[in-house]
């Protein structure tokens, strides 16, 4: 980061490169990384350089030493790359809005649960259009924070396996 200052590179594109790698190479394993490179990004640009590089600093040091997890990287381009194969889909009838008699006659909003009003907030309930039903996109590291999110998500799935059909 010092050597590219040093040689008059923009301090924005700096601190542009470190949001996208706390977004693509630390994501969801330390969440706070994308806040703080947003943070930096901000910083430099209110108080400009040489005062600038401090912030960018800290940013670079702590997204350094954060755990790293592209998980979410790899589950938007599976799901890019499923749009692309697949086109558009149509949403589940369950999942379409029915503001007209019409609409709820065609089923629109039929069968639909609200989440909110089970346990956990959580419901067995398909999302994805039939011809994608059962994809899964986003598989958490049991890397830093991701390691919670991994351990919800196998709970979640335990009992919707468990559960009697």
């Amino acid at each position: 980061m010092m050597r590219m200052l040093e040689a008059g590179e923009d301090p924005l594109f700096v601190a542009r490169r470190m949001v996208i790698f706390a977004a693509e190479d630390v994501g969801n394993a330390e969440p706070q990384a994308l806040q703080v490179a947003v943070a930096a990004k901000d910083a430099v640009h209110f108080v400009g350089l040489p005062e600038g590089r401090i912030p960018l600093a800290q940013a670079a040091t702590f997204l350094a030493t954060c755990p790293k997890s592209n998980a979410a990287y790899r589950a938007m381009l599976g799901a890019s790359e499923d749009v692309r194969a697949s086109g558009a889909l149509p949403v589940p009838l369950h999942l379409r809005n029915a503001p007209t008699p019409l609409m709820k006659g065609l089923g629109y909003g039929a069968e639909y649960r609200y989440p909110h009003d089970y346990a956990d907030a959580v419901v067995e309930q398909d999302y994805l259009p039939e011809r994608l039903a059962g994809r899964r996109y986003y598989e958490p590291t049991d890397r830093g924070r991701e390691r919670e999110i991994a351990e919800r998500l196998r709970g979640w799935r335990a009992r919707r396996e468990t559960k009697p059909q």
